[in-house]
């Protein structure tokens, strides 16, 4: 019906559908709640904070958390080339990226990128910092455990902000978009050839067979 409906409305010539289809392609929000612009803008510094405190302190710490750090930074450094080996190193490289990343989030700028990488780094810190599993305490489990799902919400929040496009369409969406509105293209045009060809062959018939004089 919407199919048909366009079809007519391009032959009556008051609907513009390429045009449409570039503002789609192009990204231009459509269908966003009025404030969530405001909403983005106060939630991504309030998810960005903690990385960014955090990040910091690591880089001018990182003996502090060096201990903990290490079964996770071996195994890692073995199968990731770009890993320093040095421990100390790696969580310094670890909260650089939490502090940089975490100050794009907060102004918002490549925020899905931003999100993608503190998540990265949230899972080893979650693996080396909250290992509550290994502990006999039950005190110190407990509160292990606390801050292990503190990070698991955290990284919930964070995956949520990746998928953000506030109100655009994704990247995949307008590549599947684009596809099938070339596949209309290239049909709409046979379809057009094919009736211009009969339309001239008609005219060729009919020419030929008018009285000549």
């Amino acid at each position: 019906m919407d199919g048909h409906l366009l079809g007519l409305g391009r032959q009556q010539g008051f609907i513009d559908v390429p045009r449409a289809r570039r503002r789609m392609l192009e990204g231009e929000p459509a269908g966003q709640l009025p404030g969530m612009g405001v909403l983005r803008a106060v939630a991504r510094p309030m998810l960005a904070s903690i990385f960014i405190v955090q990040g910091f302190d690591t880089m001018r710490h990182p003996e502090r958390v060096v201990k903990k750090a290490e079964p996770v930074v071996r195994p890692l450094a073995h199968r990731v080339s770009f890993l320093p080996e040095d421990t100390e190193q790696a969580v310094r490289l670890n909260g650089a990226v939490q502090l940089t990343a975490g100050v794009l989030l907060a102004i918002g700028w490549m925020p899905r990128l931003s999100a993608l990488a503190i998540a990265s780094t949230l899972i080893p810190t979650t693996a080396a910092g909250h290992r509550y599993w290994e502990l006999e305490d039950e005190q110190e489990r407990a509160q292990q455990r606390i801050h292990f799902l503190k990070n698991l919400t955290m990284f919930g929040g964070l995956l949520i902000a990746v998928g953000d496009t506030a109100g655009r369409p994704s990247m995949a969406w307008r590549s599947r978009h684009a596809v099938q509105t070339a596949r209309r293209e290239a049909v709409l045009a046979a379809k057009t050839a094919r009736t211009s060809g009969k339309a001239a062959a008609k005219a060729t018939k009919l020419k030929g067979k008018l009285p000549v004089g």
